[in-house]
């Protein structure tokens, strides 16, 4: 089926519209914005508003945390939430965000050289090859199981390259309401001036369980990756919060969502439980403790402390505070100027969308929808 070039034009424009006026110099939102800052979460320590009979907050050693009402967006507790620190590969729940919607899962390409240069020394790697084919939905399982880099500078040379990519996400994080974020690196790798905070971490995690292919990789404990010399081996979700690896108990209901670690950062963690229908939504940043599971400790105590607490707190904030505007369907705020798939020889085929600087990801999904079919579920 043919796609007249008008056509994805137009798609992408509109598709780019919002993009552009986040990343302008435009105003910033007023009276909202203004009452945000007044929140209690702007302010250091930890808060919290207990009703008559509501458990005691757990006393944690981490810099900076917030447990959230994923359903409602409704902060439980708190402490420095808005403290902009280092967020390690945390930040990749912002970049499935951003790039998620604009790649099928299906789509085939074959990994070349550059695509793997300037990956930081000490990364945590998946074990992408040059010279070996992989799916899409290959390349997201090294991303949130293995918390890859490789796989991420593969990912994001496929939409744009690593400096779109950045500020895609930079607008995103605006468009969400997360205001501490700061991107320099979409892989999460140390920056100068690279930063998050707890509040908005809980924001990607929360938007996230809202993409059904972003909750269904953050959930998943194991899968297999392709080899180089064509077989694949097992990988496993280094979440061990879920998996109950290296002597940490599994948590009941838990669904994901990312942990990360640098030397900078220290340990970081983005976790999401579901119990009795409720979805409560966690982050821990560098807890201080001697303790080398300490993130997922006091992830857990956040948690049993949230679930227990339903009815009996009142919020203390928003996750929805400083947001732009309502949610929309993840297919309409991605981007991408190439796309590649392999014909029926297994030669790899290139797309590329003439006047990427005019295309949207509304456009460009369209398209390899029409020219490619429905997208195999992995």
């Amino acid at each position: 089926m043919t796609v007249p070039t008008c056509a994805l034009c137009t798609a992408g424009l509109l598709a780019l519209a919002p993009a552009a006026a986040l990343t302008g110099t435009g105003p910033e939102p007023g009276p909202r914005a203004t009452a945000a800052a007044t929140s209690p979460l702007y302010r250091p320590g930890t808060h919290v508003r207990p009703r008559r009979g509501a458990p005691e907050v757990p006393d944690l050693s981490a810099r900076s945390w917030l447990i959230a009402d994923a359903g409602t967006g409704d902060v439980l507790a708190a402490h420095d939430a808005h403290r902009r620190l280092p967020p390690a590969s945390t930040l990749k729940t912002l970049f499935a965000l951003t790039v998620l919607p604009a790649l099928p899962a299906g789509i085939r390409h074959r990994v070349g050289q550059k695509e793997l240069a300037d990956i930081g020394p000490g990364s945590s790697l998946v074990g992408v090859a040059e010279n070996r084919t992989y799916r899409v939905a290959d390349l997201w399982n090294g991303v949130f199981l293995s918390s890859g880099n490789d796989a991420v500078h593969v990912l994001a040379g496929l939409t744009g390259g690593w400096r779109a990519t950045a500020e895609r996400m930079q607008a995103k994080a605006r468009a969400l309401g997360a205001r501490d974020t700061r991107v320099k690196s979409p892989d999460g790798y140390d920056a100068p001036g690279q930063v998050s905070s707890a509040f908005d971490l809980a924001v990607f995690g929360r938007a996230g369980l809202r993409n059904a292919e972003f909750a269904r990789y953050c959930a998943r404990e194991e899968a297999r990756f392709p080899g180089r010399d064509g077989g694949s081996y097992g990988i496993v979700n280094t979440n061990r919060l879920l998996t109950g690896a290296d002597g940490v108990e599994p948590y009941r209901g838990l669904i994901g969502i990312k942990n990360g670690y640098t030397s900078n950062a220290g340990n970081t963690l983005v976790a999401a439980a579901r119990r009795d229908g409720r979805t409560l939504v966690a982050t821990v940043m560098n807890p201080r403790s001697d303790d080398g599971h300490a993130v997922y400790e006091e992830a857990r105590s956040l948690l049993d402390w949230g679930f227990e607490a339903g009815g009996r707190v009142d919020p203390v904030g928003s996750l929805d505070a400083l947001r732009a505007g309502p949610l929309r369907g993840p297919e309409a705020e991605a981007a991408v100027p190439v796309a590649r798939k392999e014909d029926g020889s297994g030669r790899p085929v290139s797309w590329t969308i003439a006047g990427a600087a005019l295309l949207g990801g509304a456009g460009t999904a369209l398209f390899l929808r029409l020219r490619w079919g429905p997208v195999p579920t992995d």
